[in-house]
């Protein structure tokens, strides 16, 4: 029964690979395939990372119609493996596998998808490893460390023709995708500028210093494909996005990904033409904190297009009246869209209509920020998988928005504005080009395909 199952999900993920970028397929294909149900198709998934996002996919994974097996829980760090065998004993009534090691998981042919919800550096990496060992695989923002690997990424999908679901959820939000139907349909006129912004009141961090690791940390397998470093005080809980480039990509891969990949939805843009960044670390400048805390960045696109970016990870104060969102201009009005929903605007300023959630939705600033969106973005997985639907994120658009991010890093690190080849995505300026890679631990290098 293994081999039948494992055959008729291949079968059906061929039928929807080649759809996965129209949005659509043929009614034979939906009608044919959703004569096998039970066993044959059922998925069998595991989780790798189990801190802060894993608890999303649990409604999705837990819900019996969605038929789905979770057989591993994989972290690196015990008490993790431990806390999510006993949140995850709440909803379903069998005991998942705890497993240090994601390659383990990755040997097990049983296992049909991946859910990649570890540190960045870890991202593109993993997924690529699944996809070799013929694993679907829904992965969490950022899809990438830096750009070459976004390139990679496409390059293994393309190769080994398996279902890559970026997490960022808000493409799956009704609210969203029918405002920017409309707005791709001119309620606002000829769109020219969007401004994408996120507002946090995070604290101080420690001074990093040298350190055992925690009791029940493998912390060679938390660097996995990094070089090996000695450890860090408190490195290893969420306090890695801030000291330095090696887990990290700050807060425009921590959060900016949602809001930037909006606007660029919204604008119906690609590769911006010309970057440039105004950021520095203004609070608590003694801390630990290695990254800037404010950025401030434009990108400005062919026809006269802008998408502007307004991150404070560290002054509480909501300029435009709330934690998170998109603000997207036309010339006949104007629209804002979060999480939540989106209210539309006509060129006086006044509200004309509204469609906002009353409860429920993503969290907002707050750690995590699972909720309804994770589960309609988790089932899409599914149901792709199945070959029943297109994916609501593939990577091929993901990586794209993923490189607005890398984009700002890169300018902010090298303190100067540079220009983009807005067909291919490669930046002209030659000490920019030279952070488009990193350096791996040898024996992890993601290897062209």
């Amino acid at each position: 029964m293994g081999t039948n199952r494992r055959d008729f999900i291949k079968k059906a993920t061929a039928g929807a690979v080649g759809v996965a970028l129209t949005g659509s397929i043929t009614s034979t294909s939906a009608k044919s395939y959703s004569r096998i149900m039970g066993s044959n198709d059922r998925i069998l998934v595991a989780i790798q990372g189990l801190g802060r996002r894993w608890g999303a996919y649990v409604p999705a994974i837990s819900d019996k119609k969605n038929n789905i097996e979770l057989v591993y829980l994989c972290d690196v760090m015990k008490s993790q493996r431990d806390k999510a065998a006993a949140h995850i004993a709440k909803s379903i009534n069998y005991v998942p596998k705890l497993e240090n090691d994601i390659r383990i998981i990755l040997d097990d042919k049983k296992i049909d998808a991946i859910f990649m919800a570890t540190p960045d550096h870890w991202h593109a990496p993993g997924a690529c490893m699944a996809m070799q060992a013929d694993k679907h695989v829904y992965l969490e923002k950022p899809c990438s460390h830096n750009p070459r690997e976004g390139e990679l990424l496409v390059a293994y999908q393309k190769k080994y023709g398996k279902m890559i679901q970026m997490g960022n959820q808000q493409r799956s939000s009704v609210e969203s995708n029918e405002i920017i139907n409309n707005i791709h349909n001119g309620i606002i006129g000829d769109t020219y500028k969007a401004i994408a912004f996120y507002t946090n009141s995070r604290g101080e961090v420690p001074l990093p210093k040298k350190a055992n690791p925690p009791a029940g940390l493998d912390w060679d397998l938390f660097q996995g494909p990094s070089p090996r470093k000695d450890y860090m005080h408190d490195t290893w809980d969420y306090n890695w996005h801030w000291y330095g480039w090696d887990f990290g990509t700050a807060e425009m891969g921590n959060n900016a990904t949602h809001e930037l990949d909006i606007a660029r939805w919204a604008l119906d843009v690609e590769y911006p033409e010309h970057v440039g960044v105004y950021s520095g670390k203004f609070h608590y400048k003694n801390d630990g904190w290695e990254m800037y805390d404010t950025m401030e960045a434009t990108f400005k696109f062919a026809n006269n297009k802008t998408i502007q970016w307004d991150g404070q990870s560290r002054n509480g104060y909501d300029k435009y009246g709330a934690g998170r969102g998109t603000l997207i201009y036309g010339s006949n009005g104007s629209v804002f869209v979060d999480r939540s929903g989106y209210k539309l605007f006509d060129l006086k300023g006044k509200l004309i209509k509204e469609n906002v959630l009353k409860g429920g939705g993503e969290d907002g600033v707050a750690l995590g920020g699972g909720g309804d969106l994770s589960t309609l973005h988790s089932v899409n997985f599914f149901q792709a998988i199945r070959g029943k639907e297109a994916l609501t994120s593939p990577i091929e658009q993901g990586v794209i928005s993923q490189m607005l991010t890398h984009y700002a890093n890169i300018a902010s690190r090298i303190d100067k504005s540079f220009e983009v080849d807005n067909v291919t995505g490669r930046i002209y300026d030659r000490e920019a080009m030279k952070l488009w890679e990193r350096r791996y631990e040898p024996g992890w290098e993601i290897k062209p395909v």
